[in-house]
């Protein structure tokens, strides 16, 4: 895929004012798409604190500054919600969590570069570094990377480097549009911007917070009391706006899943709780939430992983699926993770007729269908010189 010639960007306007933010809003909701960014800072509080917006257009290179005294964001967010104008990011995920929680809804239309780019063939996860040098032939300066967005003034050189995020991701868009267009896989992306664009995967629902803590256990009980303070932990912290592990540590909220104290002097005794916290709103609060998960009757415990999930996959077949699937991503140039995560695999093998994305849309035809001869003897893998073979019965 060959370069496109470097593009004049017009030059950046650091923006300040809510009169400057109006205008600027209203000249770019007349463009077929504009480039976004956000710079924001999140060590020491649980929600984002946004700092800085990008905003990028044929005519704008524009830097917000989303601290400034007395501007008013609401253009902003008129101008995400225009369904005329589609909005590009890179990695947009935290992004449009940023936007979400600020006016109730993600931006529509969007366009992630980093989806398309797996899409595309450029591996899993290509950064806007790489996808800089190669589609747009630029170098970025990622000196300012753990800048201190929220200190102020902000400097000349943040305003710079804030203004490149969204100034070549304009050539590297368009650049991606051609090749997607020339291969008929826009489709194909507009599956994954549809998951993108739904407020649920935004959402930590604190009960379902403790399976991210992976336990290795069979009790009940302390899967109990494990899903009471995750839940606990995730309530807290968003009420107290600290990050839940400057709250309470991942390995510590084990520890307390195991002991179950019941008074503030057994709470204390657990790494990383010191007596004031125990004795503090906090620690009662958490005590209370042990209590009440140690009186669950039987039946109102989480069940392990296996029993939730069946029987455990035969890790020949999920291995034999994992070659499959890395043929099949090597064969139409595409990331493999787009096709089919880990979990996935192993559903595919332990279950006749499991509901995955991969038995989906254009996965099915991609990887699925084949996934499911190779399970059923349909089809083998062999091997032709240096690739993978898939041999039909």
């Amino acid at each position: 895929m060959s370069r496109r010639p470097p593009p004049e960007f017009p030059p950046t306007r650091l923006v300040t004012t809510s009169m400057e933010l109006a205008e600027l809003c209203q000249r770019l909701a007349h463009e077929p798409f504009i480039t976004i960014d956000t710079e924001f800072m999140r060590e020491r509080t649980y929600w984002p604190e946004l700092c800085v917006v990008q905003l990028g257009g044929t005519q704008d290179v524009a830097v917000v500054d989303a601290q400034a005294d007395g501007l008013d964001l609401t253009p902003l967010g008129h101008l995400l919600a225009n369904p005329k104008v589609t909005k590009v990011f890179h990695a947009a995920r935290q992004d449009v969590e940023i936007f979400l929680l600020k006016y109730g809804a993600v931006p529509t239309p969007m366009f992630d570069t980093q989806i398309a780019a797996m899409v595309a063939g450029f591996g899993d996860q290509a950064s806007y570094d790489s996808l800089a040098r190669g589609l747009a032939g630029a170098a970025i300066d990622k000196a300012h990377r753990f800048s201190d967005w929220s200190a102020r003034p902000l400097s000349d050189a943040q305003v710079a480097y804030a203004a490149a995020d969204v100034t070549h991701l304009r050539v590297i868009y368009e650049a991606l549009l051609d090749k997607l267009e020339e291969e008929g896989r826009l489709d194909w992306v507009a599956d994954e911007m549809a998951a993108l664009a739904d407020p649920a995967g935004y959402i930590t629902e604190p009960d379902t917070a403790w399976e991210r803590l992976r336990p290795r256990t069979n009790n009940r009980r302390f899967l109990g009391v494990l899903r009471a303070i995750a839940a606990w932990r995730e309530r807290e912290a968003q009420r107290i706006n600290i990050p839940r592990q400057r709250l309470v540590k991942d390995e510590t909220l084990l520890e307390i899943a195991a002991t179950m104290p019941g008074n503030p002097a057994e709470l204390s005794r657990a790494r990383g709780i010191s007596e004031g916290f125990a004795k503090g709103k906090s620690g009662l609060s958490l005590l209370a939430a042990i209590a009440e998960a140690k009186k669950l009757p039987e039946e109102a415990l989480p069940l392990p992983k296996e029993q939730r999930n069946g029987p455990s996959p035969s890790p020949a077949l999920v291995a034999l699926l994992k070659v499959l699937l890395a043929a099949k991503a090597e064969q139409h140039d595409v990331a493999p993770r787009l096709l089919a995560s880990s979990e996935e695999l192993d559903r595919l093998a332990a279950d006749s007729t499991p509901d995955v994305p991969a038995l989906h849309g254009w996965r099915r035809r991609v990887f699925g269908d084949d996934a499911l001869a190779l399970k059923e003897g349909r089809l083998s893998l062999g091997v032709d010189g240096r690739r993978v073979k898939l041999i039909r019965d």
